[in-house]
C-alpha cells in the first residue's frame, strides 16, 4: 500500500508527460483564482478602511464565512458551474479572498496613528495617507496573507478537480485511485508540495523586491 520513494520517482518519470498536461491545468485555475481572489480581497479591504460602517456590517459575515469547510461547497459550485474551469478558480477565489482581506485590514488598522496626524497636520488628504502611510505599512501584515492564501490555493484547485473536471491533478488523482496505482498518488501528492513551496518562495522573493529595507539590519 505504501510504496517506496523509488517506486514513486519511477512513477513520476513514467508519466511524466501527462502528469504536466495535468498540471498545466491546475496551474492556470491556480494562478488565475490567485490574481481575482487578491484583487477582490485588496479592494474590498480598502473599502472597509474607507467606510467604517462596511467594516461593521460585512467583517463579521467574512469571519463567519470561514466556518464553512471548502469540500463542502465545491460539489455546490460543480453543480451550479458545471465541470469546466469556472468552479475551481471560484473556489480558489474563496480560498485566497479572506487571508487577503483580514491580513490587510488589520494591516491598515495597525499603522501608526501618529504619523497619520502627521500627514493631517501638512495637509494631507484620505488618498495621501493611504498611499504613503497605510499601503506602505500594511505591506508585511499583506505579504502574509499572501502566503497563507498560496499555500491552499493548489490544494484547493486538486479538491475541486476531484469532485468533478476533465483535466487537472485532481483527475489524475481520481483516475489512478481507481487502479490502485498508489505510487502515481505520492508521485502527485509530493508534486503539488513541490508547487506550493515553490509559490510560498515566489511570493518572499516578491516580498523582498518590494520592501528591500526589511531584509537589511
Amino acid at each position: 500500500m505504501l510504496p517506496s520513494p523509488y517506486q514513486v520517482v519511477k512513477a513520476f518519470i513514467d508519466d511524466f508527460s501527462l502528469i504536466m498536461d495535468h498540471m498545466k491545468i491546475t496551474l492556470y485555475e491556480t494562478a488565475l483564482g490567485l490574481f481575482i481572489g487578491t484583487a477582490l480581497g485588496f479592494l474590498f479591504a480598502v473599502c472597509m478602511d474607507s467606510f467604517g460602517f462596511l467594516y461593521k456590517c460585512l467583517y463579521p459575515v467574512l469571519v463567519v464565512s470561514q466556518t464553512i469547510p471548502t469540500v463542502a461547497i465545491a460539489p455546490l459550485l460543480v453543480l451550479w458551474m458545471g465541470y469546466g474551469v469556472a468552479p475551481k478558480i471560484t473556489l480558489i477565489v474563496l480560498i485566497v479572498f479572506f487571508p487577503i482581506a483580514a491580513c490587510l485590514i488589520d494591516g491598515f488598522k495597525d499603522v501608526d496613528a501618529d504619523e497619520i496626524k502627521l500627514l493631517e497636520t501638512m495637509g494631507a488628504n484620505k488618498y495621501q495617507i493611504f498611499w504613503h502611510i497605510k499601503l506602505p505599512g500594511s505591506m508585511s501584515r499583506f505579504f502574509g496573507g499572501l502566503r497563507i492564501a498560496v499555500a491552499y490555493a493548489v490544494v484547493g484547485a486538486v479538491v475541486s478537480e476531484w469532485l468533478g473536471g476533465y483535466k487537472g491533478l485532481g483527475v489524475y488523482m481520481t483516475r489512478v485511485k481507481k487502479s490502485y496505482a498508489y505510487d502515481k498518488m505520492f508521485a502527485v501528492i509530493v508534486l503539488i508540495s513541490v508547487l506550493s513551496l515553490l509559490l510560498i518562495k515566489a511570493v518572499d522573493i516578491a516580498n523582498r523586491a518590494a520592501m528591500p529595507w526589511k531584509g537589511k539590519k
